[in-house]
């Protein structure tokens, strides 16, 4: 299988939007990418502060498995990071695509 990429919106509790994306950007961004994680991009959307969409990219399932354990197993995850997600997010109305670029993608 080729790549594929994880498209992740998230719905953000009201009046959290800033707080969020604060967090994303300072904390899980850096941690994930530290863990291996390749973030092709982080977005507000434009007519309304309630979603949050990100992008991360796989070259393969087996990475996609060894990426998830590196990052949300361990403690820091589990204890810190992962207890704090629902003051800001709807997490039972996240959604998350797989995609597949297509040729003429420039992101491949």
């Amino acid at each position: 299988m080729s790549a594929f990429f994880e498209l992740r919106q998230y719905p953000v509790l009201p009046g959290k939007m800033d707080e969020w994306i604060k967090i994303m950007e300072e904390e899980i961004i850096p941690f994930q990418v530290s863990k291996g994680m390749v973030i092709c991009g982080s977005f507000r959307n434009e007519e309304n502060d309630e979603t949050y969409t990100w992008m991360r990219r796989f070259e393969s399932e087996a990475q996609r498995e060894a990426l998830y354990k590196a990052v949300y197993e361990t403690d820091y995850w589990k204890n810190d990071m992962g207890p704090r997600v629902p003051n800001y997010l709807d997490r039972a109305n996240i959604v998350v695509t797989r995609i597949v670029a297509t040729s003429k993608s420039t992101m491949r």
